[in-house]
Order: structure tokens, then C-alpha cells, then sequence
């Protein structure tokens, strides 16, 4: 294996922002949830949603629904979606989504932050792929609100979007496709599960990837990004000897500082670094998962 842990670890505590040190420390070192949660409440508003540039893409210090999805994946990494905080996370979402359920992309508040040109705030926004994957972070953290309850309404709700984007799958986009499988593989229903991911394999090309339309010129999903948890049932989609040829390309593109890097647009130095930190935690994070790493 060509993979230098020790490098990316160094990478990390050289470049990566605190909350990315102590994720690194429990990944590979069982070091303790508790020091990530603290950190993260440093991202939290007292609104209950979380900002202050927690997602690179967007600096704002207000809350926005891609800097929960941002704490909720972090809460979700280290087994902790029974904190409070998702409960109160989920009620913020409650509070802003739109009628049907849909979550909007940015809040029209985030263009007067910094951020990157392709978040683009609008005075009516609209259902964004965020409703797939903040409703699916609610199905795995199975909280019991209560009937009538609004966060409870607002995940109903979000249920039937997303359940109605899914019955015309070629509408969907890459990252529609990348959280509509997070979603469908957090929902209970077995059988209707299935069926939506077997209707997205459409969409997929035979070596795993979709493109991303109007990013980079040579912006794609993997099939490890698509799907990432070799256990999930997404993972169908995908013929073992792709996967197996992802892993290799990700062992690859490890660069020479030790880091990984990613393929969508740079536009802020603190956003590349910020970003190579994460994309560095989660190519470990997928090879420790396929047993292609050991850690202690």
C-alpha cells in the first residue's frame, strides 16, 4: 500500500482546523467524542443552527442549512446524533424550510458573506439537495418528537419532497443523486429503498461516476463519494471490482504534502485548506471502512 498515515496525519494537525484535529484524533486514535462536541458548539448559534464558516463554502456567521448538515455529519461520524444539539439543529431547520418541506440551499442573508460564487442566495428560494440529506440525517439520529410537533411536521413533509423528487429520478442532478442515496439509505422502508435506488442506477455511468454539470471541467462523483459505507444499500449500485478501483485511485491521490485534495472550484485560500482538511479525514475515514487502513 503506497498510503503514508503518518503523512496525513501530519497534514492535519499542520493544516486542519481544530474541530479536524480532534475528528483525527478519534478516528484514529479512539480519542474522546467529547473534545469534537465542544468544538462544535463554537460553530452553534443560539437559534440552535450553526454558521461561522463551519461549511468553507459559505463564511457566514448566521445559521445556514449547509452549516447544519455540516454539524450533523460531524455529529453522525462520532456516534452522537443523540445530542441535543441535533434536536435543537432540527428545529431550526423546521423553521426555515419552505412549506412543502424543501430546505433551501442558502438563506438570501448569505450574500452579504463571503462565499463561493456558485451559492447563490436568491429573495424565494427554493427545495435544494439539502432536503435529501438533512431528512436522511434525521431518519439516522430517530428522534421522537412527538406528533404535531414542528420539527416532527417539517420531517414529514420533507419525507413526501423528497419522495416525490425520487419518482422522476432523470431531474435529479449529482448532488441530488449523492444525498437522495443518503437518504434512501436511511429510511426504514426496505422494499420502497430499493426500488428508488435501483431507478437512480439509471443515472450512474459503468464505472461508478457522475458528472457534475457545470462545475470544473473535470468535476465527478465516485462511487465511493456516491457511496461511501461499504454496508449501505446503495451500495448495489456499484460492482465490487469498481469499488475496488476507487479505493486504489484514492490510496493514488494522496499528494506529496500528505494531504488530499478535491476537484470543485478553489476560490479562497482558507477554503482550500479548510476543505483539504476534511476531504483528508474522510479519505482515511473510507479506506479505514474498507479495511485498506488499520489504526490503533
Amino acid at each position: 500500500m503506497s498510503l503514508d498515515l503518518a503523512a496525513a496525519e501530519r497534514f492535519v494537525l499542520t493544516n486542519g482546523r481544530l474541530i479536524e484535529r480532534h475528528r483525527l484524533a478519534v478516528l484514529l486514535h479512539g480519542g474522546s467524542a467529547d473534545r469534537v462536541l465542544a468544538t462544535l458548539r463554537a460553530y452553534r448559534n443560539p437559534d440552535g443552527g450553526f454558521g461561522h464558516a463551519l461549511e468553507p463554502d459559505l463564511r457566514a456567521s448566521h445559521s445556514e442549512p449547509l452549516a447544519v448538515q455540516a454539524a450533523l455529519d460531524v455529529l453522525a461520524e462520532v456516534g452522537a446524533l443523540q445530542d441535543p444539539m441535533v434536536a435543537d439543529a432540527t428545529t431550526w431547520i423546521a423553521s426555515i424550510a419552505l412549506p412543502d418541506g424543501g430546505v433551501p440551499f442558502a438563506l438570501p442573508a448569505a450574500a452579504d458573506a463571503p462565499h463561493a460564487p456558485w451559492i447563490q442566495p436568491t429573495a424565494a428560494p427554493s427545495g435544494s439537495h439539502l432536503t435529501f440529506a438533512l431528512a436522511g440525517l434525521a431518519h439516522r439520529a430517530r428522534w421522537s418528537y412527538g406528533a404535531g410537533t414542528e420539527p416532527q411536521r417539517w420531517i414529514e413533509r420533507a419525507d413526501a419532497w423528497c419522495w416525490e423528487r425520487l419518482e422522476h429520478p432523470d431531474r435529479l442532478g449529482a448532488y441530488d443523486v449523492k444525498f437522495a442515496l443518503e437518504f434512501l439509505d436511511a429510511v426504514s422502508d426496505d422494499d420502497r429503498a430499493a426500488t428508488a435506488i435501483d431507478r437512480i442506477g439509471a443515472l450512474i455511468r459503468d464505472d461508478g461516476t457522475l458528472p457534475v454539470a457545470g462545475g470544473t471541467a473535470d468535476e465527478q462523483l465516485t462511487a465511493l463519494q456516491l457511496s461511501p459505507d461499504p454496508g449501505a444499500r446503495s451500495r448495489a449500485l456499484f460492482p465490487a471490482a469498481a469499488v475496488e478501483r476507487e479505493l486504489d485511485r484514492l490510496e493514488a491521490d494522496q499528494q506529496s504534502d500528505g494531504g488530499w485534495t478535491f476537484d470543485w472550484g478553489v476560490w479562497s485560500p482558507a477554503q482550500e485548506v479548510e476543505w483539504r482538511g476534511r476531504v483528508t479525514l474522510a479519505a482515511l475515514a473510507t479506506l479505514i471502512a474498507h479495511g485498506r487502513l488499520t489504526v490503533d
